[in-house]
């Protein structure tokens, strides 16, 4: 092979494996590898753009679906307007849940994202005995699709009102303990990681 030919394989090689690392959310390598063909067609870029119709609000971040991973997308999200919670870690709840809640903007759908998190659920704070931190949802964590409680768990886990904990202790309406959920890098690039039993770690109940 020529120099010339040498030298387009290996910027090839590097496109390829550039483009890949961007759809998936994996950090790129100088390693050389033959990535075969392109697995999908979408970019699983995120596009960066506010809320529609949005003028105001604060700087948030949420997981969506992308392919089979989760993918963090930056928003900028108007407080959520069925809330009169006078908790801050509540109301940034609430507002997060409606951002995920939300229908992708044509530019989110076009780079491949999706939400799976279903429109009537709701969240609340935590009740007498639970761990401060935890937050009640209308519908059992383990019943909701293992991706919409990948997302949830995800971007809780990232917001700074939330703490930033890389987690999320939620339970749901009846008197069940509530569990910590983490989440982890398999837990970003296998989001049905929620099908297994033993994901979320039950938290015993405060007196």
């Amino acid at each position: 092979m020529t120099p010339t030919g040498q030298r387009w394989r290996r910027a090839a090689g590097a496109a390829a494996l550039a483009l890949a690392a961007a759809g998936c959310g994996i950090r790129g390598t100088s390693v050389p590898v033959d990535a075969g063909g392109a697995p999908s067609r979408v970019s699983c870029k995120a596009p960066g753009e506010a809320s529609p119709g949005t003028t105001d609000g604060a700087h948030s971040a949420v997981y969506l679906v992308c392919g089979s991973a989760l993918v963090q997308v930056e928003r900028t999200a108007p407080p959520a307007k069925d809330t009169t919670a006078a908790d801050p870690r509540l109301r940034a709840a609430r507002t997060l849940l409606v951002e995920l809640q939300r229908t992708p903007s044509a530019d989110e759908e076009t780079a491949g994202f999706s939400s799976a998190l279903p429109q009537g659920l709701k969240v609340d704070g935590p009740r007498r005995g639970d761990p401060s931190e935890a937050l009640r949802l209308s519908i059992r964590p383990d019943d909701l699709p293992s991706f919409a409680l990948a997302q949830l768990v995800c971007t809780y886990g990232a917001s700074p009102p939330l703490g930033r904990t890389h987690a999320a202790v939620l339970g749901g309406p009846g008197d069940d303990t509530a569990h910590r959920y983490d989440c982890s890098a398999d837990v970003l690039a296998h989001p049905d990681i929620a099908e297994h039993a033993g994901w979320g770690d039950p938290l015993s109940q405060q007196d």
